[in-house]
């Protein structure tokens, strides 16, 4: 099996702590997240041989993101620290996704004895899991606190919950994401001392709005907007030093790859909006969608059109095909529930000028062409007249980071070294060995 980081959010859990860690599997890493415990827990843990974590800001997501960001295994497992789940039990999630049968593991809950589960929480829970399956599709039957899960798949979620939340954003970004959800049961044992979400009048209502905006936000759809990789037809400024040949085929990596990392992300539909032909680099799970007639600026304006008619409540962010070192985490958890509040808008300066994505949380057909059509395309001023015309509308604008787009070779070599991974990477390595490359 490989290796396994057990995350475990903490709160004042020091009379739980010595049986839940002795019953973590051996070679298995405890990470107890301390949460802003008052009891010692933090140094119990630590003397109890976990790797202890301190998150200061109060949240059940913040303690679990914290200790999903401080691990380096393969594999993680959630678990709550209050005795009412057995570590010993987590190899029946963590088996599944070691074994590639399931990306997201949940245990399903059994009370082991009388008391374990109060009625109302177990209806409570019961009316969510029915709202899951719906949504989902998965199997669900419990939104089960112990999990499992490839550490890099759930970091490409960018999950933006820090409450009470987090749990269910992980299961609806989960399936937004394509990856495959499963359960089994466990174990529920009644837990040590009152629970801080559900046993207390004011943690109950915090749940239950957190839950509600989870479930009220829509996942985004996400467009690219490309050339189908024919030779002499794309990435022209490439030659030379490149051939033709080399240009598309560079351009096709490209392209691979940002699809690639966008497919990793949430999304309620996932839209190429093509001038050309698809081919065998195109993945499952994007729909083609021929480009309209006209200049970019038109083009542009009729992706966030189609957009717009096709999910009307959803938010739509725009990325062009020159982006293999996206970072998928990153624009994920910009679009996240909890991250979109107040946003109108998301903006990616390209280093040249102009910009390499561009979002609307409300896109219509009549706003994207009030903000594009008449704009000066490919020019070391694009991005400022865009930025100009979301100004003008009055919109709140988040920005993202500036990457590079790939023009020429020093692009090429520049994006190559941040996202060495990648298969653009990969295929210009192999093109090195021709001397008009290399030069």
């Amino acid at each position: 099996m490989p290796s396994v980081d057990v995350v475990l959010p903490c709160l004042d859990e020091a009379g739980a702590l010595p049986w839940v860690l002795g019953r973590v599997p051996a070679d298995w890493r405890a990470i107890v997240v301390d949460n802003g415990s008052r009891d010692g827990s933090a140094e119990l843990a630590r003397s109890l041989g976990a790797t202890v974590v301190e998150e200061p800001r109060r949240g059940f997501g913040a303690a679990c993101h914290a200790g999903l960001l401080a691990a380096t295994a393969d594999l993680v497992c959630f678990l709550d620290c209050d005795g009412s789940l057995d570590p010993a039990q987590l190899p029946r999630v963590v088996g599944p996704v070691a074994a590639g049968a399931a990306d997201l593991v949940l245990g399903r809950r059994r009370p082991a004895q009388a008391g374990a589960w109060p009625p109302h929480a177990r209806f409570a829970n019961a009316v969510l899991a029915r709202r899951l399956r719906a949504r989902t599709g998965a199997p669900l039957h419990d939104l089960g606190p112990m999990r499992a899960a490839r550490r890099e798949r759930l970091l490409a979620l960018g999950l933006g919950d820090r409450r009470s939340g987090y749990p269910l954003e992980m299961v609806l970004a989960a399936s937004a994401a394509g990856m495959r959800i499963a359960e089994t049961p466990v174990d529920y044992l009644p837990r040590a001392g009152r629970s801080k979400v559900t046993g207390t009048l004011r943690g109950t209502r915090q749940a239950v709005r957190d839950m509600r905006a989870v479930l009220a936000a829509p996942p985004p759809t996400l467009l690219v907007i490309a050339k189908s990789p024919v030779p002499g037809r794309v990435k022209t400024r490439l030659t030379p030093p490149c051939s033709p040949e080399q240009a598309a085929a560079l351009a096709e990596a490209s392209l691979a790859d940002t699809l690639a990392v966008l497919g990793r992300m949430p999304a309620g539909r996932r839209l190429l909006v093509l001038e050309g032909e698809a081919g065998r680099w195109l993945p499952p799970g994007w729909q083609v969608v021929p480009q309209s007639g006209g200049g970019l600026d038109e083009r542009l304006a009729a992706a966030f059109s189609h957009a717009a008619r096709t999910a009307p409540d959803a938010p739509a962010l725009l990325v062009g095909m020159d982006t293999p070192h996206l970072d998928a985490a990153l624009l994920a958890e910009a679009l996240s529930p909890a991250r979109r509040t107040g946003a109108d808008a998301w903006y990616g300066p390209a280093s040249d000028g102009g910009f390499w994505a561009l979002g609307l949380a409300r896109p219509t057909e009549r706003l994207a062409r009030r903000l594009l059509l008449g704009v000066p395309m490919s020019t070391s001023g694009t991005g400022a007249a865009v930025l100009d015309r979301l100004a003008a509308e009055s919109l709140t604008v988040r920005h993202l980071p500036v990457l590079s787009d790939v023009d020429t070779i020093a692009d090429a070599r520049r994006v190559a070294a941040e996202a060495p991974h990648t298969a653009f990477a990969a295929r210009l390595r192999a093109m090195a060995a021709a001397p008009e490359v290399a030069g």
